[in-house]
């Protein structure tokens, strides 16, 4: 498929990218409830899994897998979340979000509702380690290139 002018992951990063290649990217989603929360997008507007070729569909999970294992590494959180909705944004991705016992939805998914507040301190000692994330990031990804 070709670009979509009015889709927003065709036209814009998604967050800051972390690494890319000629498939994909990896970005740094900019929420500052979940440092280290990362999006996998497809760089060319796909909708579904099974728009991709089977080599493509194993490069972008391998990938994906990569996140996971950099975010285990670097944040060492309690829980890793993935998802892979796109039903606002009909363009090929996936959420890979670390969790914490103290985050403000845990136990519930990210889009829940607020059980209590993080403190500063937590959430600042995460984003402290985004720089670490991001060398992580590159380090893993660069291995299934």
């Amino acid at each position: 498929m070709s670009p979509d002018p009015t889709c927003e992951l065709c036209n814009h990063p998604g967050g800051t990218v972390a690494y890319r290649d000629e498939k994909l990217r990896v970005v740094l989603v900019d929420d500052v409830n979940y440092p280290g929360f990362c999006r996998v997008i497809w760089n060319r507007h796909v909708k579904e899994m099974t728009d991709l070729a089977a080599m493509e569909r194993a490069h972008f999970m391998a990938v994906v897998w990569c996140v996971e294992t950099a975010l285990r590494e670097v944040m060492q959180p309690d829980k890793i979340n993935l998802a892979c909705l796109g039903n606002m944004t009909p363009h090929l991705h996936w959420h890979v979000i670390p969790r914490y016992a103290d985050d403000a939805q845990f136990p519930g998914p990210v889009w829940s509702e607020a059980r209590r507040i993080p403190t500063t301190a937590s959430l600042a000692a995460r984003g402290a380690l985004l720089p670490l994330l991001q060398a992580s990031l590159v380090r893993h990804a660069e291995h299934v290139a």
